[in-house]
């Protein structure tokens, strides 16, 4: 991932993240068969250790797309 710097006499004085990120899931819970409520969302540990709410169909070893502005789920990939 490439990050943009900004510096200031050499030191850096800001980092500027970009819009989204790829991470895989390490830890969810399956979505179970009768979970049929539009919308329904359930914990995911991701490999930076934060955990978010993802959709049902979302799967351990999944990688999705997260916005870094707010760390909400965009997509699965």
């Amino acid at each position: 991932m490439l990050l943009d710097r900004t510096s200031y006499e050499g030191e850096t004085i800001g980092v500027e993240l970009p819009v989204t990120v790829d991470l895989k899931v390490m830890a969810s819970e399956p979505g179970f068969g009768g979970d049929t409520q539009a919308g329904a969302r359930k914990p995911a540990t991701l490999e930076t250790g934060l955990v978010i709410q993802v959709p049902l169909f979302v799967n351990e070893g999944d990688t999705i797309r997260v916005d870094t502005r707010t760390g909400d789920y965009q997509t699965r990939l």
